[in-house]
């Protein structure tokens, strides 16, 4: 999991498309704190998918593959 919570933008999508470079095939699962809205039109851009799920916290956890 990458734990993108106290970061300011734009480091946590900078982190995201670092994470899904090194490991294309593999599914990122990521934590952040805000529901990060930028990301979903790059993702869906680059042929990702994502799924979001709400914590009990109030953060957002978020499941990114290439074929969820």
């Amino acid at each position: 999991m990458l734990d993108l919570r106290g970061l300011e933008p734009p480091e946590p999508l900078m982190r995201v498309f670092d994470a899904l470079d090194a490991a294309p095939d593999l599914p990122l699962r990521i934590r952040i704190e805000r529901e990060p809205y930028p990301l979903y039109p790059m993702l869906r851009a680059g042929g990702w998918t994502h799924r979001t799920m709400v914590r009990d916290e109030g953060n957002f956890e978020i499941l990114i593959s290439r074929g969820l």
